[in-house]
């Protein structure tokens, strides 16, 4: 096992001057809203993950003076998260199933390190329920809920029927262990059409089909348990009410050992190709206050239906003609976009990860909350695919790249530097791009801002792309649903050809530029040489 302490690690963030909109807490350099009176909590932990979310949590980690350890894969060995952390770790080979898949050697690291707790980021090993079981045995906290919580909301099935039993409101359907086809086919006539298919244990739009007529259904059926058992060698599927005009709307909880859970407002999610989300938002464009309390007190009641500690995200489909709204599901880790949450709430969900995993209470209320909400923050996922191939991820070396500055209004997370390597074995995501703004328009015009700055050369990227999304007159208005995209096909694809090529066109001069700056770098420093000048003229 190959173990690293860096002597010198790169520079992370340091503090701004205190804000006056939360009080004790101050702005680091890289956006984060650290609480100065809340308690230590951990010496040192261990990240069990890599790219953008592991270098999120070490910059918080830094802020609060805990030490870090960071594992890797031969992939990564030279990577953002492991330049960073204070020890890094090799874990294994490339693939996540021989690396950051590897529960048992994480957890060795974790005893060699003297880690006191594992932060599992998300995706790996973060819902995880006999990982999380594995660090209790091992005497290691996992910073995340309990291992039941992770269990019951696993099943889509089960947990729909927790929900239920909380009074939280479900899509109507059918969630019952008969599997027989003579069932199912009885319970989507009862239902009525149109309707989904979800596999039980279903995820990224795995397993998912929709129903129109019953003519369709065996077919759709088969085909639907034929994907969910290759994905999740699992055939059980559940059936929903088709909701031909959704939003997706979700909710940022946070609960703690004590008992006490609090919401931290909504994100939209609604913009999305392929099942996954691409623009994010928070508050809720059209969300009144009375709608908010009703769907919040909802969310803080499924948290604790299952017994819930840390950060959760409970996931609502929100139907745009009768204003009625569902439970989907709850993703038991800190979610992607959780940044959003963070910039209207001015506080560091890592931080309260950190403190509510030490055996600390919420450090707020809900009223708290509510009162120190303001503005609007919008948040864009950067990956290297290319749009007008249905998206299809693209890997390689990302010859020349450059992000617009942090200020206290933007932040640009990333797990990715020049030279880097997109790689074939991990998510191609190589930003996301945070703003907040006063109101929607002034943050729309903010990350619109910051996206014509992202310069990108040696993969494709979605940029352009996200640009059009946020010039559509639709979007403008806060009236997205889910099949966006596919409803504006035409609209978004057609600007985005002639957007794509003056980006081009912007980043082929930045980078000419660039080069000529380098070139007369060398030139001057040849100069110095052939002159026996040991100390060449400043360029």
């Amino acid at each position: 096992m190959l173990r690293t302490r860096l002597a010198k690690p790169i520079r992370t963030c340091a503090s701004r001057r205190p804000l006056m909109r939360a009080i004790g807490t101050v702005q680091t350099e890289c956006g984060l809203h650290i609480d100065r009176t809340l308690p230590a909590n951990f010496d040192k932990i261990l990240i069990a993950n890599r790219g953008e979310i592991a270098c999120r949590v070490i910059r918080t980690a830094k802020a609060l003076g805990v030490k870090t350890v960071a594992v890797f894969s031969d992939a990564d060995a030279g990577s953002m998260h492991v330049m960073m952390a204070d020890e890094a770790v090799r874990i294994g080979e490339p693939p996540a199933n021989q690396s950051y898949l590897l529960s048992e050697k994480i957890l060795e690291v974790a005893h060699e390190t003297g880690a006191q707790a594992i932060h599992p980021g998300y995706g790996f090993l973060s819902e995880n329920a006999k990982f999380a079981d594995a660090c209790a045995e091992a005497g290691v906290k996992f910073i995340g809920p309990p291992s039941d919580a992770i269990k019951a909301m696993g099943s889509k099935s089960a947990s729909k029927i927790i929900m239920t039993d909380a009074n939280v409101p479900v899509v109507p359907g059918y969630h019952g262990e008969d599997q027989s086809e003579e069932k199912l086919v009885a319970e989507a006539k009862k239902i009525g059409y149109p309707i989904m298919i979800k596999a039980v244990l279903g995820g990224g739009g795995k397993g998912m089909r929709i129903v129109r007529s019953e003519d369709e259904f065996l077919p759709m059926l088969d085909s639907a348990k034929r994907e969910a058992m290759k994905s999740f060698k699992d055939d059980n599927v559940l059936l929903e009410r088709f909701i031909e005009r959704p939003r997706h709307i979700e909710f940022q909880v946070f609960a703690d050992q004590q008992g006490n859970a609090v919401h931290l407002f909504e994100r939209d999610c609604s913009v999305q190709r392929r099942h996954q989300k691409v623009l994010e938002e928070a508050p809720a464009p059209g969300m009144s206050s009375e709608l908010r309390e009703q769907m919040g007190k909802s969310a803080v009641d499924a948290a604790k239906a299952v017994g819930y500690e840390g950060a959760g995200t409970v996931e609502f489909i929100f139907d745009a003609v009768t204003n009625d709204y569902f439970f989907m599901e709850m993703n038991t880790r800190l979610q992607v976009e959780h940044c959003v949450s963070e910039m209207i709430c001015k506080r560091d969900l890592v931080q309260w990860q950190l403190h509510v995993a030490a055996g600390n209470p919420i450090p707020t209320d809900q009223q708290a909350i509510n009162n120190a909400v303001s503005g609007h923050a919008i948040e864009a996922r950067i990956y290297a695919e290319d749009p007008d191939n249905n998206f299809l991820p693209a890997v390689g070396t990302l010859h020349h790249l450059k992000f617009p500055p942090n200020d206290s209004d933007l932040r640009v997370e990333t797990g990715v530097r020049q030279a880097d390597e997109v790689s074939m074995f991990y998510d191609p995501m190589i930003s996301k791009v945070v703003v907040w703004g006063s109101n929607r328009q002034m943050a729309l015009a903010k990350l619109d801002a910051a996206l014509s700055e992202i310069q990108v050369v040696g993969l494709p990227t979605n940029v352009a792309f996200v640009r059009e999304c946020l010039k559509h007159p639709e979007f403008k208005k806060g009236e997205v649903e889910t099949n966006f995209i596919e409803d504006y096909y035409t609209d978004l694809f057609e600007p985005f050809e002639a957007t794509k090529e003056a980006h081009a066109a912007r980043v082929s001069a930045a980078l000419l530029a660039y080069r000529m700056i380098e070139y007369a770098s060398a030139e001057a420093d040849a100069a110095g040489a052939r002159r026996g000048d040991p100390h060449p003229p400043p360029h």
